[in-house]
This record gives structure tokens, C-alpha cells and sequence, in this order.
């Protein structure tokens, strides 16, 4: 297996892996600015795989923040490894994120983002939202960087198959075939319709981003509000039912 580079915004790069047991692509993002960030670690047994990826672009070790949605291994699995080859990194999540699992899982404490919260890299800001359970967990937040207007989606708009890097065509057919199929195997219920989702996604389409990374499958440029707000309602189609508010 191998680690597929692709630039896929200036100074944004997607950091692919291809795990045909499981027919899915396990993406990192890799920002590189003064303060460079890294948005999801990996597995931890992918550590060895993604570090070399990341040190054809830049210095492992110049890391400073290492992001992810929620507590999940394919988020901050490996995060132990890389605090450890990044001296100056932290990890960067919600307050739930830092109480209950990153400041005592993790080997050095988080830097504690409340919503709405900026972290300037240098040339990039990102925003902090926070998204209870959605995609799911209860720590769940996005980053948003505003300075190119990218929506880091974590598990949002998962696609099956190794798929092309960044495409503008809809990622909505393969989302709910993707969505379907977990749904009816061992993994089904790991999104759910509950108050909070509508109003999560709305506010998530009301940024109105240009580029939605997406961790599993490709990640898309265009319409990014409009593909917010289309997923919404595939999401109270499937999670939700007929009779869903």
C-alpha cells in the first residue's frame, strides 16, 4: 500500500491511502504554512506510511497542530507518534474532546478551541465549530479554513472505492450508497437523525465553503453549502424516516 499525494488547494494536500480489505481511502490533511497542520493522523499502524508522505512535503518534526473531529483511531489513532515526532505539536479539538479523552490519552495536553474559536497557521485561519454527534460522538467538531474557505468533513460524505482525489461533480450518489450499505452491514448505525443534525448541517452549509476535504473517498470543490444541504436531506431520508422533523 501506498501513500497517493495530491495538492488539492494551494499549500493543502491530501494524503491518500487505499485499503482495499475494507474498499475505502483513509485521507489526511496536510497544510503547510508557518505553524503547519495536520488534519487527521491516520491508524497508528499507519504512522510509518503517513510520515513518510508527510516528509516529501515538509520537516515532520516543524508539525505544530495536529487536528481531528472526534476520538475515533482513524482520526488520532497515531497521535502519540507524532506528538513524539513533532516536539512543538498539539493536539487542537472541542473542550468535550480534551475532558474526556485527548488530556488523558494523548501525551501532551490539547490546545482547547471553543466555538467559534480562530487558530491563525500564518497565511490560513481555521474556525472551530462544534457538531455533536455529527458525524457521530459526542465530541465532533469541524474545522473551517476560512482563507480558502475548505470544510475539513471528517466522516461526512464517506465514499466506497479508491476515487479521484478532488472532483465538482456530486459526491451525493456515492454518499447514500456508501450511507446504504453501512447501514445494512456490522457498522450500521454510526450516524444517527437526532435534534441536532439538521441544525449541525445547516450551520456547516451556511459557511458556505468553496472545497470540502473529505477523509473517506474524494474530496470536492464547487457548491460546498448546496452538497451541506442536499446531504441533510439524505441523511433524514436514511437515519431519519418519513416522519422526521
Amino acid at each position: 500500500m501506498a501513500v497517493h499525494i495530491d495538492e488539492i488547494a494551494p499549500d493543502l494536500f491530501r494524503l491518500s491511502l487505499y485499503v482495499p480489505a475494507v474498499n475505502l481511502q483513509f485521507n489526511q490533511f496536510l497544510l503547510r504554512d508557518e505553524e503547519p497542520l495536520l488534519y487527521h493522523t491516520g491508524l497508528r499502524q499507519m504512522f510509518p506510511m503517513v510520515r513518510k508522505a508527510v516528509a516529501r512535503l515538509l520537516d515532520p518534526s516543524s508539525l505544530r497542530w495536529i487536528g481531528f473531529s472526534h476520538f475515533e483511531a482513524d482520526e488520532c489513532g497515531s497521535i502519540n507518534e507524532w506528538l513524539a515526532a513533532a516536539p512543538k505539536a498539539e493536539p487542537v479539538c472541542g473542550p468535550v474532546g480534551a475532558i474526556v479523552n485527548i488530556n488523558d490519552f494523548a501525551d501532551r495536553k490539547a490546545r482547547i478551541m471553543e466555538k467559534e474559536d480562530v487558530l491563525a497557521t500564518g497565511k490560513h485561519r481555521f474556525r472551530f465549530l462544534s457538531t455533536p454527534q455529527v458525524p457521530h460522538g459526542w465530541d465532533a467538531g469541524h474545522l473551517f479554513e476560512e482563507t480558502g474557505a475548505t470544510l475539513f468533513c471528517s466522516d461526512l460524505f464517506l465514499q466506497s472505492g479508491s476515487v479521484e482525489p478532488l472532483t465538482d461533480a456530486s459526491l451525493l450518489d456515492r454518499s447514500r450508497q456508501a450511507l446504504l450499505d453501512y447501514q445494512a452491514g456490522p457498522l450500521a448505525h454510526s450516524s444517527a437523525w437526532t435534534p441536532l443534525t439538521a441544525p449541525a448541517l445547516e450551520e456547516l452549509a451556511a459557511l458556505a465553503p468553496r472545497r470540502l476535504a473529505v477523509m473517506h473517498g474524494s474530496s470536492f470543490t464547487g457548491d460546498g453549502g448546496g452538497a451541506l444541504r442536499e446531504l441533510k436531506e439524505v441523511f433524514r431520508e436514511i437515519l431519519g424516516g418519513p416522519s422526521s422533523e
